[in-house]
């Protein structure tokens, strides 16, 4: 049997007030894919982090073929042939997809003076054929979709001769077609003899793409078992410590009440055609259908952060105008972006910052200074409200996890008492267990009488939370399904239909 590229052992590192990895195990083998998973602040991304050099260890030992290794810094790791493509890729949008593969390591000619644009594209090309990729090499980035900048970023890490290469969240901005051309590249890659450590948050993947998994809790090693000898039900119940359900429907608690938010005729260049809609008091109305269907530009339009052509909203049967975000929430309504790192969030500032920025005048006295006592009493209601985990209200929110930033920015609408919440992805890039205390969360805004509109690309996740489904194609809404009985084959029927509405529910 081969030896192991990569061992660790009784590794550790901790960070002020936080035991991040305490004596954790782990190894990987050429040609397999070794799955990372646990619940947000795992510990996954840390130990990821230290293996590409970001961080260092406090303690414990990293073998790499058989022998000690310092991973001081990212370059380090490079020649050590480790690799690693973040979730948020690492590329720039206006140069050549070969300029990005090998930028600041560009053949030159003119003694050096002028950069080589055909042998950067040659040796691209190269690349991208050993893997199968059909890409023009002198393509701009910045035109490419989500999958083929991946594409980019891997052909960019196996150029510096990488024998690891860290997968972190790869298919969470993918449809399941780019997904399968994702899975296509990782076998090809495994049958080249490299290692992949593969992080998902995705259950269903697991164990379609690997060899073993291992499971972090806490900081701490849980085990290492085999994808074939294992089943989802062990892997979770040693993720979270606990079983959790899955499948299980939301049970609405009572009738919906009065319609709170109504959408007529709703037009928005090509991806909002004539939407109509409503949402009552105390109902998940769920959103479905393909990549690029428009349900985020529907969100979006309503909420005032994209202009509309034309269309009526009506709030309590009550006709409003919204030209800006700032008009949506003087009305109540709320929306919580699929990237909330960009949109929902300022991750460099303090938790009770967030929290409170979406009503800063409540938080003023008659001079317009801001209180902090009474930010803080705010901040401090909504923490215990939503179990958000934190040190301190003055934990700066980059350094949460996904599940508890995803409550931050729910937190902050909350403040300002808005009756009606779109969230957009809400478990994108969240772990099994975060994912049930945001159902959780959807269920109980929902029962205090809240309109809550859910936009999900994971059907399950739809059926599993909706009262109604709406499902859209091509920027129009082709059906409308009661979510007690809708089955992801009627979904996937009104969502690949372009005219024809159905209305079942």
């Amino acid at each position: 049997m081969a030896e192991p590229i990569i061992v660790v052992r009784n590794l550790s590192k901790a960070f002020p007030g936080v035991q991040a990895l305490r004596d954790v195990q782990f190894d990987l083998y050429p040609g397999e894919v070794h799955t990372l998973v646990g619940e947000n602040g795992a510990g996954k991304s840390t130990l990821m982090k230290i293996l590409s050099g970001v961080y260092q260890r406090d303690s414990g030992e990293i073998l790499i073929n058989g022998k000690p290794a310092e991973i001081n810094n990212p370059r380090a790791a490079q020649r050590l042939g480790i690799s690693i493509i973040h979730q948020e890729l690492n590329l720039m949008n206006h140069l050549s997809a070969a300029q990005n593969i090998f930028i600041g390591r560009e053949p030159r000619r003119s003694g050096g003076f002028l950069l080589d644009e055909k042998a950067i594209n040659a040796k691209a090309k190269e690349l991208f054929d050993m893997l199968h990729v059909d890409l023009d090499p002198r393509v701009k980035v910045g035109e490419l979709t989500i999958a083929k900048q991946q594409m980019v970023e891997i052909v960019k890490a196996l150029s510096f001769n990488a024998r690891v290469l860290i997968m972190d969240e790869p298919t969470s901005p993918l449809n399941d077609t780019e997904v399968e051309e994702l899975f296509d590249i990782i076998r090809h890659l495994r049958s080249q003899g490299v290692g992949i450590i593969y992080i998902s948050h995705r259950m269903d993947e697991l164990f379609r793409i690997s060899d073993r998994i291992t499971v972090l809790r806490d900081g701490q090693y849980m085990g290492t078992h085999r994808a074939s000898e294992t089943d989802l039900d062990q892997i979770i119940s040693l993720m979270v410590g606990r079983k959790i359900d899955e499948t299980a429907r939301r049970v609405p608690k009572g009738k919906p009440g009065e319609v709170l938010l109504e959408v007529r005729n709703l037009n928005r260049g090509r991806l909002v055609k004539d939407v109509g809609f409503t949402v009552r008091k105390g109902e998940i109305l769920g959103f479905a259908g393909l990549m690029g269907a428009g349900r985020t530009e529907v969100a979006r339009a309503v909420f005032g952060a994209d202009p509309v052509d034309s269309g009526e909203i009506y709030i309590r049967g009550r006709k409003v105008v919204i030209h800006h975000p700032r008009d949506a929430a003087k009305h109540g309504i709320g929306y919580l972006s699929e990237d909330r790192k960009r949109y929902g969030l300022a991750v460099g500032m303090p938790l009770v910052d967030n929290i409170c920025m979406t009503d800063l005048p409540t938080f003023m006295n008659a001079l317009g200074v801001l209180r902090p006592k009474k930010m803080q009493e705010a901040s401090s209601e909504q923490v215990e409200a939503l179990s958000i985990k934190t040190p301190s209200l003055l934990q700066k929110v980059k350094f949460l996890s996904g599940g508890n930033q995803q409550k931050v920015v729910v937190a902050k609408w909350l403040v300002k008492n808005c009756d009606v919440l779109f969230f957009d992805e809400p478990t994108r890039g969240i772990d099994v267990g975060a994912k049930q205390e945001i159902y959780q969360l959807l269920n109980e805004l929902a029962s205090l009488g809240k309109a809550v509109v859910m936009i999900s690309s994971e059907l399950p996740e739809i059926l599993r939370m909706s009262d109604r489904v709406v499902v859209m194609c091509e920027g129009r809404i082709t059906g409308e399904l009661d979510g007690a009985t809708a089955t992801e084959e009627a979904v996937m029927k009104l969502a690949t239909q372009r005219e024809t509405m159905v209305k079942t529910a």
